[in-house]
């Protein structure tokens, strides 16, 4: 993002967003062009009719019952491409996104990614909603069309206000539940987050974060992409000597002597621990999962997501249709 002036946190608001635009459609939108956004490429909801079920490459929730019955041979239902596309957006701006040791913070890495989600789905006709996690409540945007409604909602979200010290936020699970009933229609849903609220403290096989089951549920419906945001301090320490730890969120302190090689490990240890679960997490509800850091060429990452989704459709398309 580092054009040799400014960087995108030392922007005023309105410069910030004219340069996400400008990134966005100058370097993502030659490369992924198309009706319909590439994100998450899959099936519509229009009844198009049935075919045989094939194992280990249909899902069991798109079985016609009824096809099936009268035959007494597993079918199932084949749906058009929707000609309209409405896709919601969660973005996470709770106090643990207000972190960076990077170029970017983690809150502008996720304007960012609804930005490039936005921007790259704003063809004739197709509708973006969103729900932004803020430090109190969620904030609502219907599901509109038009680049003023995009704007307005990536305004709010970078104005966000940081939270009192001390006040949870509410909890990403009831965030995604939220968002399930206000979204009764199919369509796209792409979760923003660092995914770090609602964690298991260990690290058993039973363990599970709060948010797993909702966004199972979520996936019933809709196609669901999980945007993971990350910074690399999160993941290991520098040895810095000694330094005070804040939860942003409980205003916890502590204070933390780097220079403790042994401590350095267990902390990485611990946070590829907890990233591994998130993984596993996501991919258990059915999620896609697209992982960005505040260190990383964000678009590049965007890019690499987009062809290889785009790369297991057509594998699965020509399994499907054998020359």
């Amino acid at each position: 993002m580092n054009d040799g002036y400014a960087t995108i946190h030392e922007l005023a608001p309105e410069r910030r967003l004219r340069r996400l635009e400008l990134t966005i459609t100058r370097r993502l939108d030659g490369l992924l062009h198309g009706q319909y956004l590439g994100l998450l490429p899959g099936a519509g909801s229009e009844m198009s009719g049935s075919r045989e079920y094939r194992p280990g490459e249909d899902e069991v929730r798109r079985m016609d019952w009824a096809v099936t019955a009268r035959t007494a041979v597993p079918h199932v239902r084949e749906v058009d491409a929707d000609r309209e596309l409405t896709t919601w957006v969660l973005a996470d701006a709770t106090p643990s996104m207000d972190f960076g040791t990077a170029e970017l913070e983690k809150r502008e890495l996720a304007v960012a990614a609804t930005a490039a989600v936005g921007f790259l789905t704003a063809g004739s006709g197709n509708r973006l909603g969103a729900h932004v996690l803020g430090t109190e409540s969620v904030r609502r945007f219907p599901a509109r069309t038009g680049r003023t409604h995009l704007l307005g909602m990536l305004r709010a979200l970078l104005a966000v206000p940081g939270g009192a010290e001390g006040v949870r936020p509410p909890a990403l699970a009831e965030a995604i539940a939220g968002l399930r009933r206000s979204a009764p229609r199919r369509g796209l849903v792409v979760v923003v987050s660092d995914f770090l609220d609602g964690l298991p403290d260990d690290d058993g096989a039973a363990s599970r974060p709060d948010w797993e089951a909702e966004l199972r549920r979520l996936a019933v419906r809709h196609q669901v992409l999980a945007v993971e945001v990350a910074d690399p301090r999160e993941l290991e320490l520098p040895d810095v000597g000694l330094i005070t730890l804040v939860d942003p969120e409980s205003g916890q302190r502590r204070e933390v002597s780097t220079g403790s090689r042994r401590l350095r490990e267990r902390y990485a240890a611990a946070a590829s621990a907890q990233r591994e679960t998130v993984r596993r997490a996501l991919r258990r509800a059915g999620a896609a999962h697209l992982p960005l850091r505040t260190d990383r060429d964000w678009v590049a990452d965007i890019v690499r997501h987009v062809f290889a989704q785009r790369r297991l459709a057509m594998a699965a398309a020509t399994r499907r249709n054998p020359a």
